[in-house]
């Protein structure tokens, strides 16, 4: 018998797993990849989640991984550039964008170093239901019998399409569609200047995403809107390649001297969702719960700060320090309360339709390093977004533009 069980080893299930066996709890992952292992994730790591990897005592090896760290950003809005970098926060001055081979066997590694038992290759076919209460997992490893396994408490950090979240038939609600259908793949031979850098081209109905990675390789993403879905499969390669040519034409004349290292991988199942995370005897962590557009880049970092959150609340509920309800409905609250900002900000940049004022503060980004790297730390998660978007910081940083910018309602990203 298990106090948890963790459906999912990567980002979201692993790190919450280790926290809980930190905390004196015996906990059991199973997943149905084996580790090293990739997955459909463009792996960008904020500096707010790299803070926490170090405070579990894991930044040391992920840098010494060899992915290189990213120190600037420039997001070019047509011609308009935003170039800076986040505030630090607890030290942390740089982000990451490493392998997800590479990271969630770091994080698999890491909870069986402190005392998860982890089942690679095994399939959860079934949850188990006592009355309403959700009571423990039926499944089976490769080429074995089913196995039933019982625990007090079963997590679903089973991503986008969780078994979980189905199977208890949880509850979406603040549903925004998919907006945009995204291609990437991984590039080697990009001019040196791009190795510390993220680098985002927003145009018109396009936006490019360039981040290093392992292996002096790149991840360059290309995402167009979701109605665009269907022509991009046609020609996923030309596709691609003609939204970096109209959104950036220097990356793609350097594309041409450099060499493509892996097949096309992309998605248009984007929604955007928040998931009651909780009920009896179950919990949803990571996508599984709560899923925003990519462009932005903090599915990691949003995975790691919920697995704190979520993993206090098992604690406080399996030692009888507070009622389950009580407990959960905090975590909820809390994941709601921090996403809330950076969900409404994510989906409006994903439907490329900027509203007058947020075209009117990207001009002043563009000439303030201060509110830029404000603006920066938003997205990095080092800054609150309830302070850079409050009524006195917006005004102040409209206050800065000519008089008589209001009267030209110009397209800035077109």
């Amino acid at each position: 018998m298990y106090d948890v069980i963790v459906i999912g080893g990567r980002c979201a299930g692993s790190p919450l797993a280790m926290l809980l066996a930190q905390l004196g709890h015996r906990v059991l992952v199973l997943d149905r990849s084996h580790f090293p292992s990739d997955r459909l994730s463009t792996h960008y790591v904020q500096p707010s989640g790299l803070a926490r990897l170090r405070r579990w005592g894991l930044l040391d090896q992920l840098a010494a991984s060899g992915c290189p760290p990213i120190r600037e950003a420039r997001w070019w809005f047509g011609e308009t550039l935003v170039s800076g970098f986040a505030p630090e926060v607890d030290g942390i001055d740089m982000a990451y964008a490493p392998r997800r081979t590479v990271l969630d066997a770091l994080l698999v590694r890491a909870a069986r170093d402190r005392g998860v038992e982890v089942r690679e290759g095994f399939t959860v076919r079934e949850l188990l239901f006592d009355g309403d209460q959700v009571c423990g997992v039926r499944g089976r490893s490769a080429g074995g019998t089913d196995e039933t396994i019982r625990a007090t408490v079963v997590v679903g950090a089973d991503g986008r399409h969780s078994m979980v979240a189905r199977a208890v038939g949880a509850e979406s609600y603040d549903e925004r569609p998919a907006y945009t259908v995204v291609y990437y793949t991984y590039w080697q031979g990009l001019s040196a200047h791009r190795r510390n850098r993220n680098e985002v081209f927003i145009h018109e109905d396009t936006q490019i995403g360039v981040i290093p990675t392992h292996d002096d390789a790149y991840l360059i993403q290309a995402a167009r809107p979701h109605s665009f879905a269907a022509t991009y499969r046609t020609d996923i390669e030309g596709h691609y390649r003609q939204a970096i040519r109209e959104a950036a034409p220097a990356l793609d004349r350097e594309l041409d001297g450099a060499t493509r290292v892996s097949r096309f991988l992309g998605t248009a199942a984007l929604q955007n969702y928040y998931r009651r995370p909780y009920g009896p005897g179950w919990a949803l962590i990571g996508d599984a719960g709560f899923h925003k557009d990519p462009l932005t880049g903090q599915g990691i970092s949003d995975a790691w700060r919920d697995a704190e959150s979520l993993s206090a609340a098992l604690h406080a509920t399996l030692t009888g320090a507070e009622g389950w309800d009580q407990a959960m409905s905090e975590y909820e609250r809390r994941r709601n309360a921090d996403s809330a900002m950076m969900y409404d900000f994510t989906c409006e940049a994903a439907s490329f339709e900027f509203d007058p004022m947020t075209r009117h503060l990207v001009q002043v980004l563009a000439t303030s390093p201060e509110h830029a790297n404000r603006f920066f730390g938003v997205i990095a998660g080092t800054v609150a977004p309830e302070d850079f978007f409050s009524p006195d910081s917006l005004l102040d940083m409209l206050g800065r533009l000519p008089e008589d910018t209001f009267a030209d309602e110009g397209d800035l990203v077109g």
